[in-house]
């Protein structure tokens, strides 16, 4: 397996002594935020199972899944409740729903947007809505929120993956038929009319993610087969969007070979910028769950990070590559070690790939379940769908959301400082880090009274031990009573800590 060699950008500045940053080297963080958004969760309703995909058109994201019931938010199941039958839209500003509502008789697993936002399709185990017939895909006009008539391919089984890109609609999943015809696991339908298209890589297994690159040159396609077009091609595939055939791509050879101890799925694609980015999923001990990114025109890889914990949801906003996962081990980027518990919101830098300054989290729901399912963005803001039923410790079932509006994660409230006076005209006083959700570079400024006598810049992390750092006051004299305090900042917010006071010798 290929490797790349990726830069790391660490360090802190100390502003008042010469001490070491602590922690694993990181992604520079942006100004402002340390990420695109905040890690604090915006107010938004909640569902009564899993969100398995989201879509933005417009100011509107639209959600599918296993749920048949929204609730407001801080309720609990059964209360605040209205009826929405696998499929919802909600405003992104405010996080409440719209009237949409239509009537499927099954899942959804796949939602698209069209690029001029006038469109929605969805796709899932669903075969009516509203009582006419749909085999397994959908279209709704945005304007109107109505099925669209007369758009009706007839697909063979489970749609779970859309795309749409020029006058095309790529579909991925489970079946082997559209139309009456062999289109095994992936085919392409015309977005005006829902005719079938020629297009046929032939997958020989499920097909769970599709990607059109930026200029739709190419189609990037991933699932869990080992053949397109009875070559070899495991997980993840490049293709030609109008024939079909599979063009090279380097970065797929970073994805182990199956095994019968190692499956590693291709769970989500995104692209931006000239880049393809890839989420994977592995089946078997320490079997490859951890991202990578290629050229979208040469496929040569970039950066593969390694973290353990199924990835499948994947975001870029900016330079931030936002992963849902269940991440337990990233000590392979320099990141946290296993047995820190589950990490299942992430962000990595879209450049490097190494961790960055964002650790919200959720659970996962029960035993069985993962967490993050789904991810969307309007560009300042990130929404989450999954299986989970808290988010950053509080009641919120399977769907959530991030912005980037001011204010943003507080950093935590430090301990009053330690202090001690042990010479004349001397004290010492030592403090203990803190941790911030959206931020790792935080400033901490030591005050005696009023007046500021010492500061520092420090890197903290959630997944390892606070430092102590210890400052000796020169400036006081004996019999005299000081007291210190701690202020922490992320550059928007400040916390303080509790006073200490001491009698100097």
């Amino acid at each position: 397996m290929k490797k790349a060699v990726l830069a790391v950008v660490a360090g802190a500045a100390v502003v008042a002594a010469a001490l070491v940053p602590s922690g694993p080297p990181v992604a520079a963080a942006m100004p402002g935020f340390g990420s695109a958004v905040s890690a604090v969760g915006k107010v938004t309703w909640q569902t009564n199972d899993s969100v398995n995909a989201l879509a933005v058109a417009g100011d509107t994201v639209y959600a599918g899944g296993l749920f048949t019931r929204i609730r407001q938010p801080g309720k609990v199941e059964g209360q605040g409740e209205a009826a929405r039958t696998y499929l919802a839209a909600f405003d992104r500003t405010t996080g409440t729903p719209t009237a949409f509502a239509p009537k499927l008789n099954g899942a959804v697993w796949s939602i698209a947007t069209s690029p001029d936002g006038k469109w929605l399709v969805v796709g899932g185990d669903f075969t009516t809505v509203d009582g006419v017939a749909r085999q397994h895909i959908a279209m709704f006009s945005v304007a109107t929120g109505k099925l669209v008539a007369g758009w009706d391919p007839a697909v063979s089984y489970r749609v779970a993956a859309l795309a749409i890109h020029g006058t095309s609609v790529y579909l991925g999943g489970s079946f082997q038929r559209v139309d009456k015809a062999v289109r095994n696991r992936v085919a392409a339908v015309a977005l005006s009319t829902g005719a079938l298209l020629p297009w046929d890589p032939d997958a020989d297994n499920d097909v769970y993610a599709l990607k059109p690159s930026d200029d739709g040159s190419r189609v990037f396609v991933g699932g869990g087969f080992s053949e397109l077009n009875g070559e070899d091609h495991w997980a993840l595939a490049m293709v030609n969007p109008t024939t079909g055939a599979v063009l090279d791509l380097p970065a797929a050879d970073a994805i182990p070979e199956p095994s019968p101890d190692c499956m590693s799925r291709v769970r989500d694609i995104d692209t931006a910028d000239g880049r393809v980015f890839v989420a994977n999923a592995g089946s078997g001990i320490g079997c490859y769950d951890g991202v990578l990114a290629a050229d979208e025109t040469t496929g040569k890889l970039l950066w593969q990070s390694q973290c353990l914990g199924a990835t499948e949801a994947i975001k870029v906003i900016g330079n931030w590559l936002y992963k849902g996962s269940h991440a337990h081990d990233c000590s392979k980027d320099g990141g946290f070690p296993d047995k820190t518990g589950m990490h299942h919101l992430l962000v990595e830098s879209a450049i490097n790939g190494k961790l960055g300054p964002w650790y919200p989290n959720t659970d996962a729901g029960g035993e069985t379940l993962v967490g993050p399912l789904a991810f969307a963005s309007g560009g300042n803001d990130l929404w989450v769908g999954g299986d989970f039923t808290t988010v950053n410790g509080k009641p919120q079932q399977g769907l959530t959301r991030f912005d980037n509006a001011p204010g943003g994660a507080k950093p935590a409230v430090p301990a009053a400082p330690k202090v001690s006076s042990t010479r004349a005209n001397q004290t010492t006083v030592s403090f203990t880090t803190v941790v911030d959700t959206d931020n790792i570079a935080l400033s901490y400024v030591l005050y005696r009274g009023t007046t500021k006598v010492a500061s520092w810049s420090r890197s903290s992390y959630s997944w390892t031990t606070p430092s102590v750092q210890t400052f000796t006051d020169t400036a006081v004299r004996s019999g005299q009573t000081v007291s210190y305090h701690v202020e922490v900042g992320d550059g928007r917010n400040l916390s303080k800590s509790a006073a200490a006071a001491v009698k100097v010798r």
